[in-house]
């Protein structure tokens, strides 16, 4: 039986985010702001779980009515299914998020679907399940538009952008989904030679090696659609079966993730490992070295540079530099890196002027809360002119 779902993405990332679901076998696929609302059985939800490297959350559609008041959220419980769904021995909790509500409290909204869901179990059971909101057994989204409530169960429980591998986040950690998408929206393959100049803890790398060697991001954690009524363990199993026979870790690749700071590679290096990639890091197909930007070579005569260099807000307090080193990086890639495409991720609008490159291309995206553009940038030799030294 099709079952509508909803997979929340970074925003700017919907788009790519909808072919990767379609490629899952996804039916309505309708991208929106901030995801993408699809269709299908359950095992289509529990493949995004399992696949999805740019979903960060999958949830399955349960209710949807119209409301006017606190009394219509209760009334829209009344007509979910809940004992098909959840025990009354299982631990629940609810979060509303709204847009135009015309409420007044979401708090109490809240409160009245919690109400309108252990009321009924109680009523089918005679038990009341206990709420839990920081480890419970079954999450309920309840989103509010200005007439419409819509009930999700999560399919996920833990965020999916964490992979499992990072030891330790970095100043400036960039999520492994935005990684994925940045990485999808660049349009690269592991057949092009990929560099990222400020790798951080290695997030963009290590998650373009596990997309050339096919490891699903989901292959070894486990999911809160797991432990609801109902759960298809033979129809999991043999996704995770037909998952692992497809890892190809022999799979010929050309990685490197450089940064200025020798700590910084070294916990990338650390990452790396934890992300199941010794072999990578032991052939020298992922390799990290301890690099200045500004002072970068390239590994081959073509390739893409993904990189989400430093900007303004993610250090405080913000640094006068960065302009100047950008420019500087700007300088190096039209000195080395001809034939080569660049992709940066940044909040500042002015790289472009700074690097003094013409972007090609522009992407609107957010990173958290941060508004960033992701610069296309296309090298080229023949614009290059060495700036005049400075008299002062």
């Amino acid at each position: 039986m099709s079952q509508s779902f909803f997979a929340i993405c970074p925003r700017g990332l919907e788009a790519v985010l909808g072919d990767e679901l379609k490629r899952l076998g996804a039916s309505t696929v309708r991208p929106e702001a901030g995801g993408v609302g699809f269709a299908g059985p359950l095992a289509i939800a529990y493949a995004a779980n399992l696949h999805s490297r740019i979903a960060s959350r999958i949830l399955w559609q349960v209710g949807r009515r119209g409301y006017l008041t606190d009394q219509h959220l209760y009334d829209a419980t009344q007509e979910v299914r809940w004992q098909d769904i959840m025990s009354p021995q299982q631990t629940l909790r609810v979060d509303v998020t709204a847009s135009r509500s015309p409420l007044h409290s979401l708090e109490f909204a809240m409160l009245r679907i919690k109400d309108g869901i252990v009321d009924r179990l109680r009523e089918l059971t005679g038990t009341r399940p206990s709420i839990d909101r920081s480890n419970p057994d079954v999450r309920v989204f309840a989103y509010l538009d200005s007439s419409t409530v819509t009930l999700y169960i999560d399919f996920s429980g833990e965020a999916l952008f964490k992979r499992g591998w990072r030891a330790d986040k970095g100043e400036a950690p960039l999520k492994e989904n935005l990684a994925a998408g940045l990485l999808a929206l660049s349009a690269w393959t592991p057949e092009t030679p990929l560099a990222d100049l400020f790798c951080g803890s290695g997030t963009i790398v290590i998650e373009a090696a596990s997309i050339a060697a096919r490891r699903p991001p989901g292959l070894n954690r486990h999911f809160s659609f797991e432990q609801l009524k109902g759960f298809d363990s033979h129809a999991w199993r043999k996704l995770k079966d037909a998952a692992r026979a497809g890892i190809d870790d022999s799979v010929a690749a050309t990685l490197t993730g450089s940064d200025i700071s020798t700590r910084v590679v070294e916990q990338a290096v650390a990452n790396a490992k934890l992300a199941g990639l010794q072999s990578w890091l032991d052939d020298g197909r992922l390799r990290f070295t301890p690099v200045d930007a500004r002072l970068a070579t390239p590994v081959a005569t073509s390739g893409t540079i993904v990189s989400n260099p430093p900007y303004g807000e993610q250090s405080a307090p913000r640094s006068a530099s960065v302009p100047d080193m950008m420019r500087n990086v700007g300088d190096r890639l039209k000195q080395q890196f001809a034939g080569w495409e660049a992709w940066f991720l940044t909040s500042d609008r002015e790289l472009p002027k700074q690097m003094r490159l013409q972007e090609t291309r522009k992407t609107l995206l957010f990173n958290g809360p941060l508004e960033c553009r992701f610069f296309r940038f296309a090298l080229v030799a023949g614009g290059y002119r060495p700036r005049a030294k400075s008299s002062e």
